[in-house]
């Protein structure tokens, strides 16, 4: 099992920032990629940003040259650094890890786990 807990998120001005934090928790299990999703009311969910254990990253049109993902392997950790939010970046912000592990079995077993979410408000 993989137990993810987000903080950070909160009340903001339009224009001002915010640095969400996600730390996994992942017993026997390696973490591949790590991602923010965000889910507005009455809309579905989506992908923000999302990171490989490389480093690789990949950024939502809305966000790009706003947000910035960023991860600590050691720490299994990741953050979003979100600058120059707007209303319309208000959502709950969801962590995603994209996990795997070998069984006793030797099996490759893939899962994918969420956190609870933090609301993210931003005022006009």
């Amino acid at each position: 099992q993989v137990q993810l807990v987000e903080s950070g998120g909160g009340l903001v001005q339009s224009g001002g920032s915010l640095r969400l934090s996600c730390a996994a928790s992942r017993g026997k299990f390696s973490i591949d990629v790590m991602a923010w999703y965000r889910q507005a009311p009455g809309k579905e969910r989506e992908l923000v940003a999302n990171i490989n254990r490389g480093g690789s990253t990949n950024y939502a049109d809305s966000v790009k040259g706003r947000f910035t993902i960023s991860r600590d392997n050691a720490k299994d950790t990741t953050y979003l650094q979100m600058n120059g939010l707007k209303p319309e970046d208000t959502a709950v912000y969801y962590c995603k890890a994209e996990a795997h592990r070998y069984t006793d079995e030797d099996e490759l077993e893939l899962s994918n786990y969420w956190g609870q979410g933090t609301q993210v408000t931003v005022s006009r």
